[in-house]
Parts: C-alpha cells; structure tokens; sequence
C-alpha cells in the first residue's frame, strides 16, 4: 500500500507540469496519510514536532507516558505502545538511546513487527551497531516491510530548526520516499549505501566529534591558564587553523556563546553516556575491521571516566569542566 502512494506522488508531481489548475504538492499529498513516531527524548520531540508543523498527522509513543505531552498538545495521536503505532501507519521513524532498546522496539512483545503492515517504510534515526541495523532490515523484510537506518548530526538545537543531517542506508529505491518526511526535519539527506552504512557514517563523525571536543576543551583550559580571556582565544582559533565546530558553534567554555550547553550548566544537548555509548560502537566496529584508532580510544576512556565521576547527564562538551577538575585534584 505505501509503495503504491508513493508511486501515486511521484505521478501527481509530474502531472503539475501540465495541468493548468493548482496541483497539491508531494509533501501536501503524503500529510494526508499518518505517519509513525516512537521515541520522543531531546531528539525525537523536536523532530515529531516538525512533521506536525509540515502537516503530517503524527501517531507517537515512548515508553515514558509525560515525554507525550507536548507532542499530543499539539495534536499528535499517542498510543499505548509501538505496535499500535505499527497497526495504524505505514511510514514510521523511530529515535532510540542505544542497540537493545531498538531490538525492542522492532521485535520485542508489542513491537513494531507484530503488527506492521506489508509495504511500511521503518525508518530509524537512532545510533546504533551497524550490524543490529542489518538484523531489523532482514527481521522487516521478512513481514514484508522496508527498513532503513538515518543516523542524525547536528544535536537539539538543529532538530528544533530541522537542520538537521541524516546519513541513510537502505535500498536505493526507497531513498526518494525516506527523503520526502526526513527533509522536514533536516537540511541534509544523504544517502550512503545499504543498510548499515548510515549508522557507519555517523559512528565516523561522532568519534571525531568527541576527538574534537577534547582538543578545543584542552587548548582553552591551557590558554585560559596562561592568561588569555576565553572570548578573544575563541575568536583566535575561529580565525585561525585550529577552527573547527567545537570551538565556533558548539564552545565549551561558559561564557563564551549563548544558546550552547556550557552556558547552561551543560544542561540539555547530547550527553556524556550516549557519547560514551557511541565511541563504544567505533571501538567494536574498530577492533571488528582491525582499523587502529588511538585518539578515538583514549576518547572513549576519557568519556567513559566522565560518567563515572557523575557527568553522565551532562553536555559532552562538560568534558572542558571535567578537564578543570582533574588539574586541581
């Protein structure tokens, strides 16, 4: 049934280029039909937001009942659990914290398998082993559904802007229909390959963000102990060949931006736990490819110190406090 309303869009589309009245557009056509979304944290709020703002009827649900109740102010229908999202849309998008919660989801007792309906697109947004991707794409493809994996970048603030970037894996031939719900929440979709390959795009980028984010945190702390003010080192290094997206859009170091985590207690934004979680699966896929990552594994033990020393539920940028910290012990 989607495979066949998608066909159906794409004929409309074409069709605007010679009707002489006004043809609804393939985004107008597709809000017409429901749309699934399961997992509504820091991401997926924001994002379940944005398909409602595009005009899409969202049905949702999350496994903790109060994370709803924005989503359902704004009118999107909430159920009980994801195979009832599974048994009344066939587009659904899933944003889940790790791997077991996404086998859950997909294939646990009121999964979305139970009750999907032949021809659904799944489309998962979550950060996971790239091999547990392949496991719910061969786990849908036997229920006569299509699974892709659409890792995201760009943190809260993108996805409260839909500027988001998706990395998609799947077949190809589902891409432009991933594509038409995904560019209302993002400015980027780039598809990558099969399945699987999404998820190893954004392992690649997160282990260099966090890479990053520890070396701007490091040459702040040094400038700021040699006397430099924090504001005028920052413009420095934006200007200069140490730039990068940790020092000129994501600083963290108090003070230095508004709008950005470290201004706030490093509330909010992407956490230390799941940042640790996904420097973890660049050290699987690392050690399964016998690929040498230095950096990316002392990364990965700096991270994992940090939630032991209770920056867990902190911005992954704390890791500038927790820098501070360690010099005065």
């Amino acid at each position: 049934m989607a495979a066949v309303l998608r066909g159906f869009r794409v004929l409309g589309t074409r069709c605007c280029k010679y009707a002489d009245f006004t043809c609804v557009s393939t985004r107008s056509m597709a809000s017409k039909t429901q749309v699934g979304f399961i997992g509504l944290g820091n991401m997926g709020n924001p994002m379940a937001k944005n398909l409602l703002k595009h005009g899409y009827p969202v049905i949702a649900t999350d496994v903790f009942p109060e994370s709803c109740k924005e989503v359902q102010e704004l009118g999107a229908q909430i159920v009980a659990n994801p195979a009832e999202v599974a048994e009344k849309a066939d587009r659904i998008i899933t944003m889940l914290p790790s791997s077991p919660n996404v086998i859950d989801v997909y294939t646990g007792a009121n999964g979305i398998l139970k009750k999907v309906q032949k021809g659904s697109l799944l489309i998962d947004s979550s950060t996971i082993d790239p091999t547990v991707s392949k496991e719910m794409a061969a786990a849908a493809e036997k229920m006569g559904a299509v699974f892709m994996d659409a890792p995201v970048s760009g943190g809260v603030g993108a996805a409260s802007a839909s500027k988001l970037t998706f990395m998609v894996g799947g077949a190809e031939e589902e891409f432009t229909a991933a594509k038409e719900l995904l560019s209302c929440m993002g400015v980027n979709v780039i598809y990558c390959g099969q399945v699987g390959t999404g998820q190893a795009a954004k392992i690649c980028n997160n282990m260099l963000l966090a890479i990053g984010m520890i070396g701007t945190s490091e040459a702040m702390n040094l400038g700021i102990r040699l006397g430099l003010d924090p504001k005028l080192l920052a413009k420095i290094l934006n200007m200069s060949s140490g730039r990068c997206w940790s020092s000129d859009t994501y600083n963290p170091v108090p003070g230095v931006m508004e709008g950005v985590p470290s201004g706030n207690n490093y509330q909010g934004g992407f956490g230390t736990q799941l940042m640790a979680k996904d420097l973890g699966l660049a050290q699987n896929t690392a050690t399964n490819t016998k690929t040498p990552v230095p950096l990316g594994s002392l990364a990965h033990q700096i991270y994992r110190m940090m939630c032991a020393r209770g920056y867990a539920g902190k911005d992954f940028s704390s890791v500038f406090q927790f820098l501070r910290e360690e010099e005065s012990q």
